[in-house]
């Protein structure tokens, strides 16, 4: 059994690692104000970024979906691992030796399954690398010679020779300590005859990382005419491997892609090479499948939506290239950047126009020109004869509910148009009207309607889900004071404490608020955030009852407060407000005590409750003259 990381390895690995460095390999982050940075959350769909990273505080928290945590958290959150195997990966980025307790380190047999398979990755990367300078790879070296690759560009992409051998790197493998069920369960190997044998054999090897950078799959080229396979084999489905979920080169281009909010879609591996050193280093590919939901997702995190964004897509002009094309603008709707489509002259790839026209070609090739829709729109009317009038009526019945599928209602209309002028239609408006008359029968047959426009955010984004009833009813000034102060006590404690420490759960009227206030107390009071305030964040959350309680840790911890200049009298007036509103609640209750008793109640029983009146009364009278002195 896995022995306990030691908890103050854990807290290095904590302060080594700077959590917007970690989600900025996942995510484009903006700058938020004060202090913290924004993005389109990675854990649900959004068009407006609610994701908010406080580096200060090592924390994350979307107000979209309630997601939020420190660095650990969000590894655990985004690569689907247990929290051990988050901790040795960032320790990895780190290089931190972690030590374990109840029987001391074992590498072999204390890491997840995850980090394991990701170790058997890169290992077989290296090995298939080295193999690629033994003389049986000299047919792969020609291959790549032959496309404009030399070694420098085979050692930028981690280009490797996979032996024809049966079970090279099967046996190599072993002698690193991977068991035969660890080789099968990657992908790298799979069952023979006689036992494990290599998966890729005799093939020029492609390494395919996840965005982090991790070696999670293989693109393997056939070589060799004897080989009956098919021409490119990748890692089949694993548990670090899901085909619809990578991009090639996307570990490469993430940084570009984000910077110029532009990415370009090729479609094979030759292509990423050839645009990457073309200088068009923005180029992904897909693995093995279509490009789709999953592989937007990741585009939209880096592009962030923004009104500049550029998606091109370079599909061969052929009839597979024509299909790839239709089926991607079927999902151009899920992007809010601009979707184009380029085709070289001649239907050349990117790799086969760099060998033959250069660089510059390539550079010349990707400049966005043709609108995804229109090529998509054009595909479909060049299939009948407008010259005729049941030409172009069944030409508009094909192309018009593709529009109408378009949800920004000025989009739908500006196509619509250039529908007419494709179809030779003179009557625009009858193309227009038509188009939306089947955008409306789609929403009435169970369509959501038309999106946000674009930069618009959605409702949801920008006031957060229902979460507990009113308590996040802002307008409410009693709650809003209330969450003023608990942001106070979990990013600047210092201002609040002692006084806060002294505060009851029941000062705090909203219930999610007065569980945080628990967390608070039971992780020792923010007089703890004084001594160590990235310790003490990590402790209230801890403390917290559940996912939902401890969602709201994050939250107050990582929004903004409202005031510019946070100081101890911006501290104190809120402070003050929120045990002045518990005074007056007191009294209230105390009030209709007295109500309660009359005159015909017990006089000593009637003492006591009139004295606790004043003695609240004077209180309130106090806090409102003296502020937080009288605190």
């Amino acid at each position: 059994m896995a022995g306990r990381i030691n908890d103050e390895d854990v807290k290095a690995v904590r302060d080594a690692v700077p959590i917007d460095a970690v989600v900025s390999e996942y995510l484009q982050l903006r700058n938020a104000g004060g202090g913290n940075l924004k993005g389109l959350c990675p854990f649900h769909d959004e068009k407006s970024p609610s994701f908010q990273v406080s580096p200060s505080k090592g924390f994350f928290h979307c107000f979209g979906c309630q997601e939020g945590g420190d660095t650990i958290t969000f590894v655990m959150k985004v690569d689907h691992l247990t929290f051990s195997e988050a901790v040795e990966r960032l320790a990895g980025q780190a290089g931190i030796t972690l030590r374990y307790e109840e029987g001391g380190y074992n590498p072999q047999h204390q890491r997840g399954e995850r980090i394991r398979l990701v170790e058997a990755h890169k290992v077989a990367a290296q090995f298939y690398v080295d193999q690629l300078e033994s003389p049986e790879a000299e047919i792969g070296r020609k291959f790549l010679a032959e496309r404009g690759f030399d070694q420098a560009a085979a050692a930028h992409f981690g280009v490797g020779y996979s032996p024809a051998g049966w079970d090279h790197l099967t046996r190599y493998l072993r002698g690193k300590g991977f068991s035969d069920k660890e080789l099968t369960l990657s992908g790298l190997s799979q069952e023979g005859r006689r036992g494990p044998i290599d998966r890729f054999r005799g093939r020029l090897m492609w390494p395919i990382r996840d965005i982090g950078g991790e070696v999670v799959g293989f693109g393997a080229r056939r070589l060799r005419d004897d080989d009956n396979g098919p021409k490119y084999l990748n890692t089949p489905e694993t548990p670090i491997y899901k085909k619809s979920q990578v991009l090639y080169g996307i570990d490469l281009a993430k940084k570009d892609i984000a910077k110029s909010s532009r990415a370009v879609v090729v479609e094979g591996y030759t292509d990423v090479m050839a645009c990457h050193l073309a200088g068009v280093t923005t180029a992904i590919a897909t693995c093995g499948t279509a490009f789709g939901t999953d592989h937007i997702k990741i585009l939209r995190r880096l592009l962030m939506d923004n009104g500049s964004a550029r998606v091109i897509f370079t599909f061969d002009g052929d009839a597979a290239g024509q299909k790839a094309a239709l089926r991607a603008f079927e999902d151009d709707q899920k992007f809010a950047a601009e979707t184009y489509i380029a085709i070289a002259p001649d239907n050349m790839d990117p790799c086969d126009l760099r060998l033959a026209k250069g660089d510059e070609a390539v550079a010349d090739l990707v400049e966005p020109r043709t609108p995804l829709f229109e090529f998509a729109l054009r595909q479909i009317v060049s299939r009948y004869d407008l010259e005729t009038p049941a030409g172009r009526a069944a030409a508009l019945d094909e192309a018009a509910p593709v529009v109408a599928r378009i949800k920004n209602s000025a989009s739908q209309h500006e196509v619509a148009v250039q529908l007419a002028g494709m179809l030779g239609i003179l009557d625009t408006q009858f193309v227009v009207k038509r188009v939306a008359q089947l955008a409306r029968w789609a929403r009435d047959r169970g369509g959501k309607g038309p999106a946000p426009a674009r930069g618009q955010a959605p409702v949801e984004a920008a006031t957060g889900p229902a979460f507990g009833g009113p308590a996040l009813t802002l307008r409410n000034p009693v709650y809003a004071t209330e969450r003023e102060l608990l942001k106070l006590a979990l990013q600047h404690p210092h201002l609040v404490s002692p006084a806060f420490d002294a505060y009851g759960i029941d000062e705090f009227t909203a219930a999610p608020y007065a569980a945080v206030r628990l967390a608070i107390l039971e992780a020792g009071g923010a007089e703890q955030g004084i001594q160590d305030p990235h310790e003490y964040l990590v402790r209230v959350r801890d403390a917290a009852p559940d996912d939902a309680v401890r969602a709201m840790v994050t939250e107050l911890a990582v929004e903004a407060i409202h005031r510019k200049t946070v100081d101890e009298a911006y501290a104190g007036e809120q402070l003050v407000w929120v045990r002045r509103r518990a005074v007056d609640r007191r009294i209230r209750d105390v009030q209709g005590t007295l109500t309660r008793l009359g005159s015909g109640g017990d006089p000593a029983q009637l003492a006591a409750v009139q004295n606790e009146l004043w003695v609240l009364q004077q209180y309130g009278q106090a806090l409102r003259e003296r502020g937080a002195e009288a605190l």
